[in-house]
């Protein structure tokens, strides 16, 4: 008998498998240096928004863009390249929240304050989508089974935008319209309605993705309109980009109303089968 000491270990791994792992947590690694790239993207937010002039708002806007693509597609990469799996110590998921957080929240709500949206001495209202944001991020079904947000998404980066370019170059807004706005969408966020997830397989996905792509590149354009010294834009553009912020306003109210119309679509099926189940 062998004592266990003894037994012959087991066949010796391929030189070609330890390349193939290696190369496996090599590439894993790389996703997540992908989704921290949004940390960098936020550092440079934060200083243009403390610079405080129209120029470095734009930028803010161009590189919440980008972060925005890059949290877009990491999630396909990690999924491709399984890094759960090969990097089972690391929450990649935590990281991607952190970035979230500052991303579609901390900052664009830091801009609302520092581009003077708000009534004088109103500043306060901006705890109101922060704190909202927070419940929403730490929510366990944030995500549903059926592939929808529950509770209005962090979207406030959007908000911002469209805050900022009413308010600056379309005509001043009031600004406690931009205060009810806030306030508004933060109590959405606290109510469980479902809304579109792009990204998943919820229903009008296919054409809420040609929908985004065109509004997404009429923002790119809008972004490119801005005048750099906060001023009027140049003579003929300035219609123009009044004309192309208020076109790109078909993909937040289509987003809305198609979420809005999904919930109450299922919560009138859950009446009638709770209403039929008590009948018999």
């Amino acid at each position: 008998m062998v004592r266990a000491a003894e037994q012959p270990a087991g066949p010796p791994i391929p030189e070609a498998n330890r390349r193939l792992r290696r190369f496996g947590w090599f590439l894993a690694w790389c996703v997540h240096g992908y989704t921290a790239l949004g940390l960098v993207l936020a550092a440079g937010m934060a200083v243009l928004v403390v610079r405080g002039d129209a120029d470095s708002f734009r930028w803010a806007f161009v590189l919440m863009v980008v972060a925005t693509l890059v949290d877009a597609t990491d999630g396909i990469l990690a999924r491709a390249v399984g890094v759960k799996e090969v990097l089972p110590g690391f929450d990649g998921r935590r990281l991607d929240d952190i970035i979230d957080f500052l991303n579609y929240t901390a900052l664009p709500l830091l801009l609302v304050w520092r581009a003077q949206i708000l009534p004088e001495g109103q500043e306060g209202w901006l705890l109101a989508p922060l704190v909202a944001s927070a419940y929403g991020f730490c929510q366990v079904s944030a995500k549903t089974e059926d592939g929808y947000l529950l509770g209005f998404p962090s979207y406030w980066n959007l908000v911002a935008f469209y805050l900022y370019v009413l308010h600056y170059h379309v005509g001043r807004l009031s600004g406690w319209f931009s205060v009810g706005v806030l306030v508004g969408l933060a109590l959405l966020t606290l109510l469980p309605t479902r809304y579109l997830y792009p990204s998943q397989g919820s229903k009008l996905r296919g054409l809420t993705n040609l929908l985004g792509a065109v509004w997404a590149a009429m923002v790119v354009w809008i972004l490119y309109c801005l005048p750099a010294d906060g001023g009027s834009a140049a003579p003929g553009d300035g219609g123009l980009l009044r004309a192309l912020i208020l076109l790109s306003l078909f993909f937040p109210i289509y987003y809305m109303v198609a979420s809005w119309a999904i919930s109450w679509t299922l919560w009138r099926r859950r009446q009638r089968e709770s209403t039929d189940g008590g009948e018999r």
